[in-house]
């Protein structure tokens, strides 16, 4: 019995890493927009680049608290295989749904997202050829997500507005895997995130903050990974 928590224990590898991300939105008229978003993301101890993302999509208001998008992301992850480093390309459709709502905590003027997105996630699958990584094929899995956030000024507020000043975030995301899992970990549960951060808003087109994100990811078998993760991103909004 005492070997058994070893084991498990062995089972668990915890990461620190950095993310950077810049996240936009152009207004094109009073309904539609673009969602733009740029991710690089380090690997343990930020000694690499693990994971670039580009992702955008055409948002359109349903109402004036709730977007509908409709997009597409390009993802280059860093994979070894028999001793060979490279990265492995992923193509993913995503839709979503969110909504934005607002409400008073004592004198804080305090928004709520709510988002769901369903992503078709198409994953490239690499082999070692002459001492390099390449892409033999795609898998397809889709995944769902439900994200959560609150933004709450520091500031006391009256006005049902938050224009300008600093303020923390509290926001969590849930993954889970649908379709054919046997493609990913092998399971339903993929991952979570839970983050804090710290920022700024410069003005009603930009927050900048810089925050913790502690992320539990499910690995096939009995494999865990647990990132503890800087990251420092920024809010446009045109």
């Amino acid at each position: 019995m005492l070997g058994v928590p070893a084991q498990l224990f062995a089972q668990t590898t915890k990461n620190f890493s950095g993310w950077l991300a810049a996240f936009g939105t152009v207004s094109l008229d009073q309904k539609y927009s673009l969602h733009i978003e740029g991710n690089l993301r380090s690997t343990n101890e930020w000694e690499q680049i693990q994971t670039v993302i580009f992702r955008t999509g055409l948002n359109y208001k349903i109402a004036a608290n709730q977007t509908v998008t409709l997009g597409y992301a390009f993802v280059s992850n860093a994979r070894t295989v028999n001793g060979v480093r490279g990265y492995a390309p992923e193509d993913r459709i995503w839709e979503q749904y969110s909504n934005l709502q607002y409400f008073f905590l004592g004198n804080h003027f305090v928004s709520l997202q709510n988002r769901f997105r369903l992503e078709q996630r198409f994953i490239g699958q690499s082999e070692v050829e002459n001492n390099q990584l390449v892409t033999d094929g795609f898998s397809f899995v889709q995944r769902f997500r439900y994200f959560v956030r609150a933004i709450v000024p520091f500031k006391n507020s009256t006005q049902r507005e938050f224009l300008k000043g600093a303020f923390f975030s509290l926001q969590n995301e849930i993954f889970f895997n649908i379709g054919d899992v046997s493609v990913v970990n092998g399971k339903t549960f993929d991952q979570n995130r839970a983050y804090f951060s710290i920022g700024y808003r410069f003005s009603k087109k930009n927050d900048t903050e810089l925050g913790y994100m502690y992320q539990y990811v499910l690995g096939s078998g009995s494999s865990k990974t647990i990132n503890n993760i800087i990251q420092l991103a920024t809010y446009i909004r045109l």
